[in-house]
């Protein structure tokens, strides 16, 4: 898994030919379809995977998406906004060879996220999320195929599931429709049997309480995480996945604007864990694949591009390019 650096997936503005310039241009081991939530609704994170969704058309509410009974103006929304970006790769992408990340929100955040016609979120509903998984299994089979179809010079396509939620969805801390409760915890197996549908993924979770123990038993490609949120007690759970194949996507740099530290400064930080770890060095360039901490979205243009440029740099260091 020698990708160097990549990136978690969103970007800043609404120039989605601009975003696909610059992540092919800076980050050549991984380049992905980047998303651009501030084009509005169906640009969102669960507005985007719900127009891959299969037979489960979805709405906005007041509350945030609902299932709907049939297509309406946002679901069409979100269906386009995903057709136009598949247009710019295809576009951009144009003779390009090599791996292609794509992003999708991952089963648990999006069941946390999208209420049911008349109730509560379909987390609630455990049917409902069967069916939602099943959905979105579909709905990704068919992504993948039409990104290879437009680019056929895409030699591998690494699946990311975006799952923030996960930890909340685990725990028992995810709030019901009306605010007034909080939905029962999901049992890991659930989580583990919904994750292992999915072919070879990589699972993104920024947020605090990253379950890698539960993520190696899934199976998973690799676990993508903040960096920062780390502490010793995770340690433990990061050296037994590596130890079972997983690999890791350490997020390095921060997705808002700030000063951008040296290559040798951001390097230090993937080679100390490695070290505290106990793996050889050699190892790290194979197993590690350096991101900023989360998306980009609330970034600024130039410092989003000078921050994966800075990615590209500190994974050739790495390297000893």
């Amino acid at each position: 898994m020698s990708f160097g650096a990549s990136g978690v997936g969103s970007h800043p503005g609404e120039d989605h030919f601009e975003a696909l310039r610059v992540v092919f241009g800076e980050l050549p081991d991984l380049p992905y379809l980047p998303e651009l939530p501030a084009r509005g609704v169906g640009a969102d994170l669960v507005g985007r995977t719900a127009a891959l969704l299969v037979e489960l058309p979805v709405e906005v509410q007041p509350s945030g998406w609902r299932l709907a009974s049939r297509p309406g103006r946002d679901h069409r929304r979100a269906v386009d906004h995903l057709a136009r970006d598949l247009d710019g790769l295809e576009e951009v992408a144009d003779g390009y060879e090599g791996p292609l990340k794509l992003q999708v929100c991952g089963p648990w955040t999006l069941a946390a996220a999208i209420e049911l016609r008349h109730g509560d979120k379909m987390l609630s509903d455990q049917g409902a999320v069967r069916d939602l998984t099943a959905s979105l299994v579909q709905g990704v089979t068919d992504h993948v195929e039409s990104v290879r179809r437009r680019v056929p010079g895409v030699t591998e396509i690494v699946l990311q599931l975006d799952e923030p939620g996960l930890p909340g969805v685990l725990a028992g801390t995810v709030p019901t429709a009306s605010g007034f409760g909080r939905l029962a915890p999901v049992e890991e197996w659930r989580a583990e049997e919904a994750l292992r549908l999915f072919p070879d993924p990589v699972v993104h979770c920024c947020a605090p309480r990253v379950p890698i123990a539960m993520l190696r038993r899934a199976g998973v490609r690799a676990v993508s995480l903040d960096a920062s949120m780390l502490s010793r007690r995770d340690e433990e759970p990061i050296g037994e996945a590596i130890e079972a194949g997983v690999n890791f996507f350490l997020g390095v740099l921060p997705g808002l604007d700030s000063s951008l530290p040296d290559v040798k400064v951001i390097a230090k930080t993937a080679t100390d864990l490695w070290q505290r770890l106990g793996f050889a060095a050699e190892e790290l360039q194979n197993r590690v694949v350096l991101t900023p901490t989360c998306g980009l979205a609330g970034a600024s243009p130039a410092y989003a591009k000078a921050a994966l440029g800075r990615l590209r740099e500190t994974a050739k260091a790495l390297r000893g390019d």
